[in-house]
């Protein structure tokens, strides 16, 4: 058995880490640690656990839970992750951070629009972007796995198996992306309350949403040259998920149909993304509670341009679930290990 300790279990992605964790065949949940609720019940916060998982919340002794952990999954806020983690911790344990402390390469990039200081720079270089279904070769030389995040996996994986095919504009890029309130945390802010949200949707951190970045180095990788796109996140009235609608100028004239193809083609061996239909497209309602990355597209032939829309569960293929499958990738088991929930439906 595959022994896990979640720092940071009572948010929105620590509390999907041990729902899925617990339904795990080969896992033992061994610590789970919140500042705020240290010797409360875990089923006392969340009463969905009520005599299913009762454990109590510890201290945050990071030394002690690497000793009996095989792997520590972090949800953190950004800034912290990079205080805890060091040489000695990685040689007891493996670390999947799912906050953004690891993402980015350039240091200077990360404290530019992270507004904090890195404390852990020597590990950059030892860490890995942990998008699955780009690096499953790589992911499993890695003791230090950085979890991306939910914008980024559903615009990335969108536009992933066109970006660099000469027949596409990678200067040209969009993406107008939506998510549900679950990606703002758990914690209160007036901009997530109820009356705040509900019948309104609105665009906010426009042209300085922090996931541009990685989107841009990631997209930029794949390309093999620099990209810079336009990003723009949107707040919709929904509890989870994220739509994505990304476009991208074309060169020359591709039929829809091969587009599709290569589509189909660049994900065949990735078990949780789905290509639509030609004329279906994807809806978060039937991604919701799994960890499918649901992708269809669209050439608009009278300006030229391909539309590539996702759509995810943000706490799941945007957060947990991707951390999950990076965790079987990295101890040799099935990437679909307990990962297997069909979409719900209604939800």
């Amino acid at each position: 058995m595959i022994k896990a300790g979640v720092i940071g279990a009572s948010g929105y992605v620590g509390q999907e880490l041990i729902r899925l964790l617990k339904q795990h065949p080969e896992v033992e949940i061994t610590a789970v640690t919140s500042k705020s609720n240290v010797n409360q019940h875990y089923d006392d916060i969340y009463c969905n656990y009520k005599g299913i998982f009762t454990n109590s919340f510890e201290e945050q002794d990071m030394d002690r839970i690497a000793e009996i952990s095989d792997v520590i999954f972090l949800a953190l806020p950004h800034g912290v992750a990079s205080k805890l983690i060091n040489e000695e911790l990685l040689k007891k344990t493996k670390v999947i951070d799912m906050g953004a402390d690891f993402r980015l390469k350039d240091i200077g990039i990360y404290e530019e629009w992270y507004n904090t200081p890195h404390y852990s720079p020597e590990l950059i270089g030892k860490s890995i972007y942990g998008l699955c279904e780009l690096k499953k070769d790589e992911i499993k030389k890695y003791s230090l796995i950085a979890n991306p995040g939910c914008y980024t996996t559903c615009s990335i994986l969108s536009l992933a198996p066109v970006i660099d095919h000469e027949a596409f504009d990678a200067s040209s890029i969009i993406v107008d992306a939506k998510s549900g309130i679950t990606g703002a945390g758990r914690s209160l802010d007036m901009g997530t309350h109820y009356t705040e949200c509900n019948e309104s949707i609105k665009a906010y951190k426009i042209a300085s949403h922090r996931h541009t970045p990685e989107i841009e180095e990631q997209l930029s990788s794949l390309a093999g040259k620099e990209i810079r796109l336009l990003f723009t996140p949107h707040l919709t009235p929904m509890n989870r998920g994220i739509l994505a609608t990304c476009y991208i100028r074309m060169e020359k004239e591709i039929a829809e149909s091969e587009i599709r193809e290569m589509y189909m083609d660049f994900y065949k061996d990735s078990p949780f993304v789905r290509i639509m239909k030609e004329g279906v497209f994807p809806e978060t309602k039937w991604v919701k509670g799994s960890n499918y990355c649901d992708i269809g597209i669209k050439v608009d032939k009278r300006t030229n341009t391909l539309i590539a829309i996702g759509a995810i569960d943000n706490l799941i293929k945007g957060a947990a679930g991707q951390g999950i499958q990076n965790m079987n990738i990295i101890f040799g088991l099935d990437e679909k290990t307990g990962l297997g929930d069909i979409p719900i439906f209604p939800a």
